[in-house]
């Protein structure tokens, strides 16, 4: 694994641009930068790969810990959504993808930092722009992404003999979320759906039908939603999600999976696990250096590192559910950046990885994405 120095393509703005992404620079900083890439060998990516599908693998099993030992308060999951949660659960109602966000500098055993389990982004320069920034500078050389291809065929696989107006929903205001959202519906209509935009702000209740519509007055009975769960329940229209029809993609299980809880659920489960690292909800537990998280957190907000007896972190609106505990994992350091690895699981299998990075250690809404390619060792 090597960071490498490279020039820019000729025109890549407007080759990022041309492709969906339109959030390349924010707030008069470079996001996609393509200034550097990473080099793997592909014996490197078939470590991360074996280890996305395992700790996939785990990840499943700790969902059925969760419902079969009613572990939800520990996760500060409504009561009234439990009866919801368990029955998407038993039902299984399909999940399309998910983020691992894992340290690795290329030996030893990738550890999982967190799951972005509901609402991960980066998914379109994780499939579409670095594949053709691969195809323009290293067309020789191979990529860990089959992404875009994983995303149709989950599409063309819909499990339910029922394919209604698909129905794609994002919160206005937020370029990059609108282009994530774009990207994943036109994915969806080539697999052959039709799909209609919508933003939360115009999702309506209906109380004579007891439905779910549109600004058209159309029902919603499937949706996409780039929207989190928890957010989604404090919405005016929250109380009426956990009865109405209405088929919601990601699941209410993943409620389960999306929450930081899960990693000291994981790691009582699995203790001593090589892609784990320790964690806990109380931090006398773990001695040393350690990473305080909220249980809900999102873009690196609230985060606290503890290391050699002081503190680095960030500021922002999470922490009143609490905190979870998580021993420190020091991420690699190239040329004084802090890479993360983004492995993205799409219908339950490994697809790809991105990679963001920072001069800081902890990984925000405004660090850089970076390409990455892989050559035979």
């Amino acid at each position: 694994m090597e960071r490498l120095a490279i020039a820019p393509r000729e025109n890549w703005m407007e080759k990022a641009e041309s492709v969906g992404m339109l959030y390349h620079t924010i707030d008069d900083e470079l996001y996609w930068d393509e200034s550097a890439c990473y080099r793997f060998s592909s014996g490197e990516i078939d470590v991360i790969d074996i280890a996305s599908a395992e700790l996939h693998r785990r990840c499943l099993e700790a969902v059925e810990c969760v419902i079969s030992k009613n572990l939800f308060s520990r996760l500060r999951i409504p009561e009234n959504f439990i009866p919801y949660i368990i029955r998407s659960w038993e039902t299984d109602e399909p999940s399309l993808y998910g983020r691992f966000d894992l340290v690795f500098d290329g030996t030893g055993d990738p550890k999982l930092l967190e799951y972005n389990a509901d609402t991960p982004t980066s998914i379109l320069e994780a499939s579409v722009v670095q594949w053709f920034w691969l195809q323009d500078l290293f067309p020789d050389a191979d990529q860990f992404n089959s992404i875009h291809e994983k995303l149709i065929a989950f599409w063309r696989d819909w499990p339910f003999p029922r394919r209604g107006t698909l129905h794609f929903a994002c919160a206005a205001g937020s370029v990059e979320d609108l282009g994530n959202l774009e990207y994943l519906r036109d994915t969806a209509i080539q697999g052959g759906f039709t799909t209609k935009r919508i933003f939360m702000e115009e999702i309506g209740w209906d109380h004579s039908s007891g439905l779910f519509v549109d600004l058209e007055n159309e029902p919603i009975s499937t949706m996409f939603k780039l929207y989190p769960w928890e957010w989604l329940a404090r919405e005016e229209f929250g109380p009426y999600l956990t009865g109405a029809p209405l088929r919601m993609i990601e699941p209410a299980w993943k409620m389960i999976l999306s929450n930081k809880g899960i990693l000291p659920v994981l790691w009582e489960m699995f203790e001593g696990h090589p892609n784990l690292l320790e964690a806990s909800f109380e931090d006398r537990t773990i001695g040393g250096d350690y990473v305080r998280k909220p249980i809900f957190s999102r873009e690196g907000g609230n985060i606290l590192i503890r290391r050699n007896g002081e503190w680095i972190g960030t500021s922002g609106t999470y922490g009143d559910e609490g905190y979870i505990y998580q021993r420190y994992a020091p991420l690699p350091c190239l040329d004084g950046n802090y890479p993360v690895i983004g492995s993205w699981i799409i219908n339950h299998e490994p697809a790809g990885i991105g990679i963001r990075e920072d001069r800081s250690e902890i990984t925000t809404n405004n660090s850089r994405f970076i390409p990455h390619y892989f050559q035979e060792a």
